[in-house]
């Protein structure tokens, strides 16, 4: 499952031809970030997300073993 951090929020309303959710994210995006826009529709707000993978299970006993050597 992925988590996602809200980087900032927009309201909706906008004027008309502005897209400053969109603006935002771009320019996290120039800066390495993969930001993207969803639309939260309980607060009427665009939101500039990045979504941040779980973390993933040992699967080779021989990353366990690195990792127990490295405690």
């Amino acid at each position: 499952m992925n988590s996602r951090v809200v980087l900032e929020r927009f309201p909706a309303g906008g004027s008309r031809g502005s897209w400053p959710a969109e603006e935002f994210a771009r320019a996290r995006r120039t800066e390495g970030q993969q930001a993207e826009v969803v639309m939260d529709l309980a607060s009427d707000a665009f939101l500039v997300i990045v979504r941040r993978p779980a973390a993933t299970a040992v699967t080779d006993l021989a990353d366990l073993a690195e990792i127990a050597v490295a405690a």
